[in-house]
């Protein structure tokens, strides 16, 4: 193992706490080789000090048996504090015991009896370390995962909100489409609106009557499917003019027309206004529709 995590690049640290010198003299020559910062304390208080002051220490490694605060207590208090550390236990004195107090109170990661065997701990030490940049990267994954899920909800969120508005919107622009097409049926004026490549983009029912067309849904279609040739070629003949008019006869019936040109820039595109000029009465036509005073009109 380099001397630094290979999972996130950072500079390994290591507490080692012991009441005698020479076994943190001991644990100091195992790591003489690799570029580890290593802090030692000869107490419990003292490698609580340490942890306080230094910024990050991955791993700890304690004696059971101190006077005052025993090995147990003090990685209880790394464990309360500093959870995420890896703590070890080093004992001469393993009863069964100690170790099951040393696991429930300190949640240790591994009990190593004394005296140990440099490579055999220094196995485990590397071992430890492998587990706690995992633990750590784990951690920081579920951090953004959690971080991200929550920008989602919003999103979400967010997007139902705007579906809403937009569903509204768009039942409110149906109901008023129904609306205008309601009045322009209602209009003793025949009207086709097209497009400036010839498409059919809007009909009322005076206009597809006087064409023949009832209840044909032409919309979509080109002009030259709906219109008489002879009114096809009177639109042709609007050029560069904003608006023509004058009359035709088609199935014995005489119509006015009008072909004006659309000048808003939103809404580009001609309409066809046709009105009867034989004299006819279209009340008699839509009488099961048009009711009321008033709406029988001579066209």
């Amino acid at each position: 193992m380099e001397n630094r995590s290979i999972l996130t690049g950072e500079q390994i640290r290591i507490l080692c706490v012991d009441d005698e010198r020479n076994v943190l003299k001991a644990l100091r020559r195992i790591f003489i080789d690799d570029d580890w910062e290593i802090f030692v304390a000869e107490s419990a208080t003292e490698g609580l000090e340490i942890l306080r002051q230094e910024e990050e220490i991955q791993l700890v490694v304690s004696d059971y048996r101190m006077p005052g605060m025993n090995g147990v207590e003090f990685l209880g208090e790394v464990c309360r504090y500093w959870p995420d550390t890896i703590r070890i236990v080093l004992s001469g004195y393993a009863d069964a015991a100690s170790i099951v107090a040393a696991i429930n109170e300190g949640q240790i990661y591994k009990f190593i009896p004394k005296p140990w065997n440099d490579d055999e701990l220094k196995v485990t030490l590397q071992t430890a370390l492998e587990h706690y940049f995992l633990q750590k990267k784990n951690r920081e994954l579920m951090a953004q995962l959690r971080q991200t899920n929550s920008e989602l909800e919003h999103i979400n969120d967010h997007l139902e909100q705007l579906v809403l508005e937009r569903t509204e919107k768009l039942q409110i622009q149906n109901e008023a489409l129904q609306i205008s097409q309601s009045i322009l049926d209602a209009l003793p004026v025949g009207v086709i609106g097209l497009d400036l490549e010839g498409m059919v983009v809007r009909t009322n029912r005076v206009g597809m009557h006087f064409l023949g067309l009832d209840n044909e849904f032409v919309v979509g279609l080109s002009r030259f499917e709906v219109l008489p040739d002879e009114l096809n070629r009177l639109v042709d003949g609007l050029e560069d003019r904003h608006c023509i008019q004058g009359e035709f006869e088609i199935s014995g019936r005489v119509l006015k027309y009008w072909v004006t040109r659309l000048s808003n820039p939103r809404q580009e595109g001609l309409i066809v206004s046709l009105v009867d000029a034989s004299g006819r009465r279209l009340c008699d036509t839509f009488a099961e529709d048009w009711t009321g005073d008033g709406l029988c009109l001579m066209a």
